[in-house]
């Protein structure tokens, strides 16, 4: 380890696995960082970053644990938000999944903490690395239909209920009314332009927690159009981008179910093209 205490802004606690912060803006949601431990406060380098998004278990802290020795390697920060349970109320389990919950817009409050960070270290620049699964797949792909300029990467991992990119559907089957809903028109080239995965468990078939029961929190029409499982569901995702001409890589991680630990081979390999595809 090569920190010797502390830096002469940044304490010993801004190193390798750090606390959790409270967001300055809104306390009652935080993030854990991993910072590689030769990051030198006072150098030159600048780092990518990276955002894993949790799922429903809220395990931030052990994606960012387990995505620490690529980031090292690779050169990134990661960040790894928390979004509590109950912020929307009690037994409230989803808040962030559908972006908007209880007043709270849970993509500006992760570009805040993409801002706390970049004022803490230096940054290559604005755009990031984003993975989520299962809970956290919900987040990516609607965080990316409203802020791809500001990815260098999606990974959207094993959702278990879709958005498609229909212009046809409103919100949250289609984005009909995207721009209604969040402010925000729908800019497909530079959906483009972002490097785009989808990886599901070739063994991801259960449904029992992803169907949609009429008079339900969730039920629309269309709810379960998608798909019955979350690969028929992936795959209707993978195909409204297509249509839409944005490339997707489709990752059917073989044998596994629904893990978002054991996929995360895939999202290494993804992440390893997409950083070296931007070196070049």
């Amino acid at each position: 380890m090569s920190r010797q205490g502390h830096g002469k802004q940044l304490t010993y606690y801004d190193w390798g696995a750090t606390p959790f912060f409270a967001l300055g803006s809104e306390p009652r949601v935080s993030y854990c960082l991993f910072v590689p431990d030769d990051y030198e406060e006072e150098g030159e380098e600048r780092l990518q970053l990276m955002v894993l998004m949790h799922g429903t278990e809220r395990g931030a802290a052990e994606y960012r644990d387990r995505m620490a020795e690529f980031a090292t390697e690779h050169r990134c920060i990661v960040l790894a938000p928390l979004f509590a349970c109950n912020l929307a109320g009690p037994d409230d389990l989803d808040n962030y999944k559908l972006i908007e919950a209880a007043g709270l817009r849970f993509d500006l409050l992760l570009l805040e903490m993409v801002q706390e960070v970049n004022k803490k270290y230096r940054l290559i620049d604005e755009r990031f690395l984003l993975h989520g699964f299962s809970g956290g797949g919900h987040f990516a792909h609607r965080f990316f239909y409203l802020h791809p300029h500001r990815l260098r990467g999606v990974s959207i991992g094993a959702p278990g209920v879709v958005t498609l990119l229909d212009e046809d559907l409103p919100w949250w089957t289609g984005v009909a009314d995207l721009e209604q809903q969040f402010g925000i028109t729908l800019n497909l080239d530079l959906m483009r332009a972002v490097p785009v995965q989808m990886v599901v468990g070739s063994a991801d078939t259960q449904t029992w927690e992803i169907t949609i029961p009429e008079g339900s929190d969730w039920w629309m029409p269309g709810a379960n159009d998608a798909g019955d499982n979350r690969i028929e569901r992936l795959s209707s995702l993978r195909d409204s981008f297509e249509q839409s001409h944005i490339s997707v890589r489709f990752d059917l991680v073989e044998g596994i179910d629904h893990n978002g630990w054991a996929v995360l081979d895939s999202v290494r390999s993804f992440f390893t093209d997409v950083l070296t595809s931007s070196e070049r």
